[in-house]
């Protein structure tokens, strides 16, 4: 996992360390709005849409147990609420509060700006070419959409 003889490194390692620097932009600008990382990436998550609380556990990675902690704490602090799901009497759906959405909104814009600042130093054609490999990694291993991208003039997606 050492670099090179060219002294570049290896996609292990430029994939680990990426995700290093990636968790502490997301660290950071989830302290300066009082959230914790994975409050964070909660409200990324709803800003697409409401989703039941075994949806977000998958995409998120999170026992249920873990999950209902998380929509608990997130929900004592008015950012999302939990809603009746129309297809199933006995479940609920968390959505954000009109408060989370405007924090989810900031917390999006700000993050998405950090982390394309992490590639500054690269070309324009550098930065597609990455776009496209990351693309492939991430549709190949069939990620789970929690981060939308930026629409057409640089701001967070509406929610749907």
């Amino acid at each position: 996992m050492a670099k090179n003889e060219d002294g570049r490194i290896g996609v292990v390692a430029g994939l680990v360390r990426t995700t290093f620097l990636v968790d502490a932009v997301y660290a950071q600008s989830s302290r300066e709005r009082g959230l914790t990382p994975q409050q964070g990436q909660l409200l990324c998550v709803l800003m697409a849409q409401p989703y039941s609380m075994s949806e977000l556990g998958a995409m998120l990675g999170l026992a249920k147990s873990s999950m209902t902690g998380l929509v608990d704490r997130t929900e004592r602090n008015g950012l999302v609420r939990r809603e009746p799901d129309p297809r199933d009497t006995r479940a609920v759906r968390v959505a954000l509060t009109p408060r989370g959405g405007q924090l989810a909104d900031e917390f999006y814009a700000e993050t998405c700006r950090r982390i394309d600042r992490l590639t500054a130093g690269l070309s324009g054609a550098e930065r597609d070419t990455l776009a496209s490999l990351l693309g492939r990694v991430v549709a190949d291993n069939e990620a789970p959409v929690v981060f939308l991208e930026l629409d057409e003039t640089g701001r967070p997606p509406q929610e749907a």
